[in-house]
C-alpha cells in the first residue's frame, strides 16, 4: 500500500493527543497525593511507551514516502549484463563470464580468494539498507573509497598574525599544524543460507533476499563498532576515544570533550544544556542529541524552569520530535543510564564522523560447507574515523 502525506498527519494528529494526555497525566502524578502515585505511575509508563510508538511510526512512514519518491538507479548497458550474470551465478552457480562483465561494469578484477562483486545496484541498495537500519550510518558522514584504507590531513591552525603599521616590516608567521588521521578499517561478513529449490524458484526474489540477509546482519554489527568499536579489526567508535572535561582551546586533537553530571547515574535538564552550550555555535546547527530509547523515555518527563516540557513531538511532516529545540537520533547501542555511563550525547555527527566503505561488496557461493544449505560468504570492507574531536559533546553520568 502506497504511504500518502494524510496517513502522516493522522498519525501525527494522534501523537499530539497522546502527548497532551501524557502532559496532563504526568502533571497529575507530580501533584497528585501518595495514595494516586501508583496508578499515575502505571498510566504515564503506558502513554510515554504510546509516544514512542506513534513517533517511532511516523517515523516510519516518512522514510516509507521518501523511498517511494525515490528515483531508480540508472543502468549502464554494462552493468545490467553484470547483474544479470551475477543473479545467475547465485541462483545455479554459473560464472561464465561473469568475471569479464565484472570487470566492464565496476573496474574491479576477482578476488584472489574466491567470490565476485555485487553488481553496483545490488551494492547500492545494501548501502541504503544499512542506512535505513543503521542510526550512526544515517547520522554520521559517509566516504566512499576504492583502496584498502584512507587518511586525511587535518590542519589544526598555529599560524601566528599579528597588527602592524603600514610601511612596518611582517615578522614571519609559524607554520600551521597539520595532523593526519586515518579510518580503523575492518572486513565485516555474513554468511545467509538458502536452499536450491528457493533459488530455482522464478518467484523467489534473489536479490531482494540477499540484500535483506545480508544487510541486516551487517548493520547490527557496523552500529555497535562505529559507536564502541575498538579498533581492531573493526572500526573506531564514538565513544571509544578518550574523553576529558577540558574545553576545545586546550584539548587534545581527537578527544572528545565530555561533561560530567555530578550524580552517579542521573541527570537533569541543566545536564543537557551545558552540552547544547558547551558545542559551539559553528557545530549547533544539523546537531541531534543520541540516546537510547529507555534514556528518551526519561527526558520526556523533564520540564524546564517555567513548567514546560522540554520534549516535544514532531507533528508535521519532515519535522522530528525535538529535545530542546534539537532533534533526537534514537541509538540502542548507546549505553543505559546508570553510574559512570557516557549515556548521551550531542553534536553534529556528521562533521564529527565518518563511515568510511571500500567500493563493492563480494559474494563466494558456497554448495559444500553447510549441506543441503547453499551458503553466501558475503564480505564487505568498512571503516570509521573520528574527523573533529570538537563536533562532538559526551555526558558522564558520574558524581564527580
Amino acid at each position: 500500500m502506497a504511504i500518502e502525506k494524510k496517513d502522516i498527519e493522522e498519525v501525527a494528529q494522534e501523537l499530539k493527543g497522546v502527548f497532551e494526555e501524557f502532559k496532563k497525566t504526568n502533571d497529575q502524578k507530580l501533584d497528585g497525593i501518595k495514595a494516586e502515585k501508583a496508578k499515575l505511575d502505571e498510566k504515564v509508563d503506558e502513554l510515554n511507551q504510546k509516544l514512542a510508538q506513534l513517533d517511532e511510526l511516523k517515523t516510519e512512514l516518512q522514510k516509507e514516502l521518501k523511498g517511494h519518491k525515490r528515483p531508480d538507479v540508472p543502468n549502464s548497458k554494462d552493468t545490467a549484463e553484470h547483474k544479470s550474470a551475477f543473479l545467475q551465478f547465485v541462483r545455479k552457480g554459473n560464472d561464465e563470464g561473469l568475471a569479464e562483465l565484472q570487470q566492464k561494469a565496476v573496474q574491479v578484477a576477482v578476488d584472489a580468494d574466491g567470490g565476485y562483486a555485487a553488481p553496483e545496484e545490488l551494492d547500492k541498495t545494501l548501502l541504503e539498507l544499512l542506512r535505513d537500519e543503521n542510526p550512526m550510518r544515517e547520522e554520521c558522514g559517509s566516504i566512499i573509497i576504492s583502496a584498502s584504507g584512507y587518511k586525511k590531513l587535518v590542519n589544526l591552525g598555529g599560524a601566528s598574525s599579528g597588527w602592524v603599521g603600514e610601511t612596518e616590516e611582517r615578522p614571519d608567521t609559524n607554520t600551521p599544524k597539520l595532523a593526519e588521521i586515518i579510518a580503523s578499517m575492518g572486513e565485516i561478513y555474513a554468511k545467509p543460507k538458502s536452499t536450491q529449490t528457493a533459488l530455482d524458484d522464478m518467484f523467489f526474489n534473489v536479490e531482494t533476499w540477499l540484500a535483506d540477509e545480508v544487510g541486516r546482519e551487517f548493520a547490527e554489527k557496523e552500529g555497535n563498532a562505529f559507536l564502541l568499536g575498538n579498533g581492531d579489526k573493526k572500526p573506531k567508535g564514538i565513544l571509544a576515544h578518550a574523553l576529558a572535561t577540558t574545553d576545545d582551546k586546550t584539548r587534545p586533537f581527537g578527544t572528545l570533550q565530555k561533561f560530567v553530571s555530578g550524580t552517579a547515574g542521573d541527570f537533569d535538564t541543566d545536564d543537557l544544556i551545558d552540552l547544547i552550550y558547551g558545542t559551539r555555535k559553528v557545530y549547533r546547527r544539523g546537531s541531534k542529541f543520541m540516546m537510547n530509547s529507555l534514556t528518551l523515555s526519561k527526558v520526556r518527563k523533564f520540564k524546564d524552569n517555567d513548567g514546560n516540557y522540554i520534549w516535544q513531538p514532531g507533528l508535521q511532516l519532515d519535522q522530528p520530535s525535538s529535545l530542546l529545540g534539537y532533534a533526537i537520533a534514537e541509538n540502542e547501542d548507546m549505553p543505559d543510564v546508570a553510574a559512570d555511563a557516557n549515556a548521551l550525547m550531542f553534536g553534529n555527527f556528521k562533521r564529527g564522523y565518518a563511515v568510511v566503505d571500500r567500493m563493492g561488496t563480494r559474494v563466494l557461493r558456497d554448495p559444500y560447507s553447510a549441506k543441503p544449505y547453499i551458503e553466501f560468504y558475503t564480505t564487505k570492507r568498512v571503516g570509521g574515523m573520528l574527523l573533529d574531536s570538537n563536533a562532538i559533546k559526551v555526558l558522564t553520568l558520574s558524581a564527580a
